[in-house]
C-alpha cells in the first residue's frame, strides 16, 4: 500500500494547482488528482488575470503547471469515482485504486451534467460510474454505456472484453474504434427504473431491461463523490477558511460558487491548502 499522503488535491485547474502549490510550501506531501482538462485552457484570450495580459488560457494554464512541476507536484490522470472517511484518513477511489490521504481539498470546477432520474438513488445498485472498478460483475449480462467522457469508447470496449452484453447509448452517428460486437443505440436515457435495483431504462419512449447502467461523464456532481457533502444551488458550501460540513475536506474554486473567475479560484486554492496544513498539523499534536 502507498504512503498515506497529507493532503489530495481533486482537481487540475487553477484552484487545484494553487492548493497544491501551497501545500508543498508548508512542506506537506500533496498528489493532484484530475482527468487533465479544465475551461480555461479552452480560454482564447484571458485580460483580467494580474500580470498576464493578453495571455492565452492553454499558456497560462502551462505556466501555472510549469510552477507545480519546479516544486515536484505529481499529477495523475484519471477519475475520482468517490471519497470516504475512515476515522481521520480519507480513501480515495481513483480509477478503482484507493489513495489514502489525511485531507482532500475539492478542486472540480463546475459540473454541467444533471443527475438523471433516480441515479442517485440506484447509484450502486445496478448504476456505476466506473468501468475498471465494477466491470467484472458483469460478464454476460446486458449493460448499457452512457456519457460524454472522453474515453467512452475505450471504456465501453473495455466492458465488452470482460464478456458483457454491451449496448452503447449516445446521440452520435459517426462512430469511431467501437468493438463490433457493441449495440449502438441512437438516443438520450429519459428515465431509470427501479426501486431497489436498477431495473431498466427509457430510451427514445422504449423501455430496455438492463442488469446494469455505466454512466461515464468527464465530471460528477461533488454530492455523489462524497456522500453528506453539503451543497447549495449546486455549489458547494464552504465556511471562509474554504471549510467544508466534513472536517477535513476543503473546497475552492469554480465548484464553490461564483464569479467564476481565475484570480478567485488561486486566491481560494491559498486558503484552501494553509488550513488544510494547519488540520494536519493539529492531528500531529494529538498523536
Amino acid at each position: 500500500m502507498e504512503d498515506t499522503l497529507d493532503i489530495a488535491v481533486i482537481g487540475g485547474g487553477p484552484a487545484g494547482l494553487s492548493a497544491a502549490i501551497n501545500a508543498v510550501l508548508r512542506n506537506k506531501s500533496v498528489k493532484i488528482f484530475t482527468n487533465a482538462l479544465n475551461y480555461l485552457q479552452k480560454a482564447e484570450k484571458v485580460d483580467n488575470y494580474l500580470g498576464f495580459y493578453n495571455i492565452s488560457g492553454q499558456e497560462l494554464m502551462e505556466k501555472f503547471v510549469d510552477h507545480a512541476n519546479k516544486l515536484n507536484v505529481s499529477f495523475e490522470y484519471g477519475k475520482v469515482i468517490d471519497i470516504m472517511k475512515y476515522n481521520d484518513m480519507f480513501m480515495i477511489n481513483f480509477n478503482g485504486k484507493i489513495i489514502n490521504a489525511k485531507a482532500v481539498v475539492l478542486a472540480l470546477g463546475i459540473t454541467k451534467e444533471k443527475m438523471l432520474n433516480n441515479e442517485e438513488k440506484l447509484l450502486g445498485k445496478g448504476i456505476s460510474y466506473c468501468a475498471t472498478c465494477d466491470g467484472a460483475l458483469y460478464k454476460g449480462k446486458n449493460i448499457a454505456v452512457y456519457g460524454n467522457a472522453d474515453d467512452i469508447i475505450e471504456e465501453a470496449n473495455f466492458l465488452s472484453s470482460l464478456g458483457a452484453n454491451v449496448n452503447y447509448i449516445t446521440v452520435k452517428k459517426d462512430i469511431k474504434g467501437l468493438n463490433q460486437n457493441i449495440n449502438v443505440i441512437n438516443g438520450i436515457i429519459s428515465d431509470i427504473i427501479g426501486d431497489n435495483k436498477l431495473e431498466g431504462i427509457i430510451i427514445n419512449d422504449k423501455y430496455i431491461k438492463l442488469d446494469g447502467l455505466f454512466l461515464l461523464r468527464n465530471s460528477i456532481a461533488p454530492n455523489s463523490i462524497v456522500k453528506d457533502l453539503i451543497l447549495e444551488d449546486g455549489y458547494i458550501v464552504v465556511n471562509r477558511n474554504m471549510e467544508t460540513n466534513i472536517k477535513g475536506i476543503y473546497a475552492c474554486g469554480d465548484c464553490k460558487g461564483k464569479p467564476l473567475q481565475i484570480s478567485k479560484a488561486t486566491g481560494e486554492g491559498l486558503v484552501a491548502a494553509q488550513n488544510a496544513a494547519k488540520y494536519i498539523d493539529k492531528l500531529k499534536e494529538m498523536i
